[in-house]
């Protein structure tokens, strides 16, 4: 019909399994010509799974696929980049030992006599007008923050002068202005033909900048529909199948009484990371928080308390000195840390749930030099029946699991042991409604069974509605204390940029 969009890429009765276990089922998809499309859904419906098969990474099981009006056989990323569709990945696929640029233009290099010409700096300088990102290009990717790696993998995306985008969770680690920057970014694609396919958990987001959404539920499609014929209620009530609000946090214990030992106590921590005179005490029951801007110093701080960065200063466990701390070390104290880049620092890709879940433990399960295989699997499937883990399979393929449910695996891996302290990093990172759900009823349920847990996250409304009171974090230093329900996230931003705008006039 005259005027009717184009139709980029159509899915037709696709399905797609895993070991066979079925993830998605008979979806009936088209994505147009000069839209945002939003997928949205609870972690394991699917909507990652069919980013990832338009974008090549997935070949589907069944099904047919249609790439500009035209159906395609063998399908991979290498031929759907040829054919216009680039996809940026929820989880960073970037190399660590390669600059900036280097990494954006990876495998599009200009070449001249069957040499490299070296221009990717250059290069890079349109990328940055267009984005907003302000990076270093000489800088190692494996230097960077996590919300630096994302800009990269944003940048790589555009520079591949894609007709259609695939974007999986691109603003799961960017601050809110930074994110913003990125729907900037987003617009003007649309503006210039360019599909823009937007997977995203945050729904407030997807209304703002999408075209249509199409909501999905346990690997099948709910419904499509324009932003404007939806609002954050009707999504929410698609994906969960019911009427729920979007973001309730669980009742957490009374705060318990600060008295006698702390059962962690920082005095002076100082570390080359940037970290300077932390004070911090947790006592036993107790959610303590951390909230500070993106570099202030959060993850560093949790970082040196476990080991995996040397620092100076003085660390009590339980009012014993603990010196020479190593995460082997502190694995045997009692101490757990859930780091916040689940895939390089939390999960062994290679090998499946159980022994994912059980690596730190493996004493606990073996005796006489040989494993107790029947122990072993009774405890994975109890904390995957704990957890909620999808699929419920102790022998599971972690590396092709929702974010939602390889960050389960990852927090069963650390309290299978009932540890005394639980850093949790970015707990809730790239997570749906759902798994965010069950994952803050966990820190609570944490709190009841008396573990001290530390809690870091970039969503300060997270911080606020769990912990029972939190560390404001400045430059690598301790710039205050605030109580939840006493304070705003208003009154607590403002009090960190005025910090902010103090040093700055100081120095």
């Amino acid at each position: 019909m005259s005027g009717a969009p184009e139709i980029c890429i159509r899915l037709v009765d696709v399905g797609k399994s895993f070991s066979g276990v079925e993830v998605l089922r008979h979806i009936d998809l088209e994505f147009r010509q000069g839209e945002i499309h939003g997928l949205v859904g609870e972690n394991g419906a699917g909507k990652s799974t069919v980013g990832k098969i338009a974008g090549g990474y997935y070949a589907r099981s069944s099904g047919d696929l249609e790439i500009f009006g035209e159906k395609v056989g063998s399908w991979d990323a290498a031929t759907a980049l040829k054919r216009g569709i680039a996809m940026m990945h929820q989880e960073l696929q970037l190399v660590p030992a390669l600059t900036v640029a280097q990494n954006v233009f990876l495998g599009i290099e200009h070449e001249r006599g069957g040499l490299l010409k070296g221009d990717e700096n250059k290069r890079l300088a349109g990328i940055v007008a267009m984005c907003g990102f302000d990076l270093d290009p000489a800088a190692k990717a494996g230097s960077l923050s996590i919300a630096d790696q994302q800009k990269v993998e944003v940048m790589r995306a555009m520079a591949r002068d894609a007709r259609v985008i695939v974007m999986d969770e691109p603003t799961s680690s960017l601050t809110a202005d930074e994110a913003e920057r990125l729907h900037a970014t987003m617009r003007r694609l649309r503006e210039m033909g360019r599909t823009v396919i937007y997977v995203s958990h945050f729904l407030d987001d997807v209304l703002a900048i999408c075209d249509r959404v199409t909501i999905m539920r346990d690997g099948a499609v709910v419904r499509t529909a324009d932003c404007g014929q939806e609002t954050k209620e009707t999504l929410v009530a698609g994906m969960l199948g019911r009427a729920d609000a979007e973001v309730s946090y669980p009742d957490k214990p009374a705060a318990p009484a600060r008295t006698g030992t702390p059962v962690l106590k920082l005095e002076g921590l100082n570390a080359a990371t940037g970290i300077r005179d932390i004070d911090i005490e947790i006592f036993a029951g107790e959610i303590v928080g951390l909230i500070g801007l993106v570099g202030s110093g959060r993850s560093e701080i949790a970082r040196a308390v476990f080991g995996a960065d040397a620092a100076t200063g003085t660390v009590l466990v339980e009012g014993a000195a603990y010196e020479k701390r190593t995460p082997e070390q502190s694995v045997l104290r009692g101490i757990a840390m859930v780091p916040e880049d689940r895939r390089r620092e939390g999960l062994v890709l290679t090998q499946a749930v159980r022994p994912n879940m059980t690596l730190p433990h493996l004493k606990s399960f073996s005796g006489f030099g040989m494993m107790r295989g029947g122990s072993e699997v009774a405890a994975v499937k109890s904390f995957i029946d704990y957890l909620g883990v999808q699929p419920r399979q102790v022998d599971g393929n972690v590396a092709t699991y929702s974010g939602g449910n390889q960050q389960k695996v990852l927090l069963g891996k650390w309290i299978m042991r009932d540890p005394k302290i639980v850093i949790l990093d970015e707990p809730s990172r790239g997570v749906d409604l759902g798994a965010r759900r069950r994952i803050h009823e966990f820190i609570v349920e944490l709190a009841r069974r008396g573990t001290a847990v530390l809690l870091i996250s970039s969503e300060m409304e997270e911080v606020l509605g769990l912990a029972h009171r939190a560390y404001l974090v400045r430059r690598g230093r301790i710039a205050g204390e605030v109580v939840p329900g006493e304070v705003t996230e208003d009154e607590v931003l403002l009090t960190l940029f005025q910090e902010d705008d103090s040093e700055r006039k100081a120095s």
